[in-house]
């Protein structure tokens, strides 16, 4: 029993340090964009640049319009 005297004023600071973590967490711009990076991965363009002498890719096959 007297464990309890120890553990809940532990447990207690254990929320609020995790609180101020979160707190500032969301201050500091960490969950502003939970999409992007995800997006940024998939969408990685390895193409040479457009001014090297070639054609620039846009998908389309030459000589169709």
């Amino acid at each position: 029993m007297e464990i309890l005297y120890l553990l809940i004023p532990l447990s207690v600071l254990l929320v609020f340090l995790i609180g101020a973590v979160f707190w500032w967490s969301v201050r500091s711009g960490q969950f502003d964009d939970l999409e992007g990076p995800g997006y940024r991965v998939l969408m990685d363009d390895d193409r040479p640049p457009a001014d090297s002498g070639e054609p620039a890719a846009t998908g389309e096959k030459p000589g169709r319009e």
